[in-house]
């Protein structure tokens, strides 16, 4: 998934990357888990916690991927409005391309518009199967 998503970002023929490119920053983080994936585990790192749950008060001993990954979003923030933080990966029971994100009171359209958008431009997104305020 990730290689595609680097491919067409950096393909240096293809229009719509290049406008992308003009207008956007992005930082692309391959995999949080490292440690755990090589040893088998998809959620999970090596210290046997699962980083999809570690994301609101994340250890820097414990967790340093997510910890850091935080702090780069909140350094490109300050400097930069972020506009999307998206992470990608499969889902071990839930089958279609979907989004889960986050629910902001009183503009829920916030985080709704980018899933709804893939699902008018691709097929194989599924707005419905998306969740927001998990």
């Amino acid at each position: 998934m990730m290689r595609g998503v680097i491919n067409f970002l950096t393909d240096a023929d293809n229009k719509e990357a290049k406008i992308l490119r003009k207008n956007f920053i992005f930082k692309i983080i391959p995999m949080l888990n490292p440690d755990g994936v090589i040893n088998g585990n998809y959620r999970c790192s090596l210290a046997g916690c699962d980083l999809n749950r570690r994301w609101k008060f994340p250890s820097k001993q414990i967790q340093p991927t997510v910890y850091h990954t935080k702090r780069l979003i909140k350094k490109v923030h300050n400097e930069r409005t972020c506009l999307l933080y998206c992470d990608l990966h499969g889902h071990s029971r839930k089958p279609n391309i979907f989004m889960y994100g986050c629910d902001v009171k009183g503009a829920p359209e916030e985080t709704r518009i980018f899933p709804l958008l893939l699902s008018k431009i691709s097929p194989l997104f599924d707005f419905g199967s998306s969740r927001f305020g998990v």
